[in-house]
């Protein structure tokens, strides 16, 4: 028999759906972390990014053994399409649709007694900015942060991050602009030099 680990994430979710079930613990030790990573990262809580990736994976079987899914050679975008509307779902059941809101979490960038030390070598300040960036991420609308993360974590192209959150490649792109150009705004203001060496 074949090495499972060989074949294309296509061919092992049509192995899935006509009944091997090995096929799909393939499938899903390839794709858990990177799924759940960018689940966590945009509802930044544990226990709900660990519900939503569960009901990922539900959709996705019963998509499978039902014959539905459609093999194109994008498996990562469509599990991540499914995480996307479910993470839209949550947030809609969580609060008013209208209503979202970056204010919950002062933003205190300078208040890390660790990191403020007048002799910090450079792995310590390449660790201050790779935290004020994560700061100033978790800072951004939902949408934008949503983009920015599928962009340069998941290195997914404008043309995928549009499929997946169902908006015109030029809305991905006006939101990954409107990002960068927000975190600039907010490094400015908070006079932090985003510059490792």
């Amino acid at each position: 028999m074949e090495n499972l680990n060989t074949l294309t994430d296509d061919m092992l979710a049509t192995l899935y759906s006509q009944g091997n079930d090995k096929a799909f613990d393939v499938l899903l030790s390839r794709y858990q972390q990177k799924l759940f990573s960018y689940i966590f990262f945009i509802v930044r809580n544990q226990e709900m990014a660990e519900d939503i990736f569960q009901e990922t994976f539900v959709k996705a079987i019963t998509t499978l053994k039902q014959g539905r899914y459609a093999a194109d050679g994008k498996f990562g975008a469509w599990l991540t399409r499914i995480a996307h509307n479910l993470v839209i779902d949550s947030f809609r059941q969580e609060r008013n649709e209208n209503t979202v809101s970056n204010d919950e979490v002062e933003v205190d960038l300078f208040n890390d007694a660790d990191l403020c030390d007048d002799n910090i070598e450079t792995r310590m300040v390449n660790e201050q900015v790779l935290g004020d960036v994560r700061r100033l991420v978790d800072a951004l609308p939902d949408n934008q942060r949503e983009v920015l993360y599928m962009r340069y974590y998941q290195d997914l192209s404008f043309k995928e991050i549009a499929a997946i959150t169902g908006v015109s490649i030029n809305t991905a792109l006006g939101r990954m602009r409107y990002a960068i150009i927000n975190m600039r705004r907010m490094a400015e203001e908070k006079h932090i030099a985003l510059e490792m060496y």
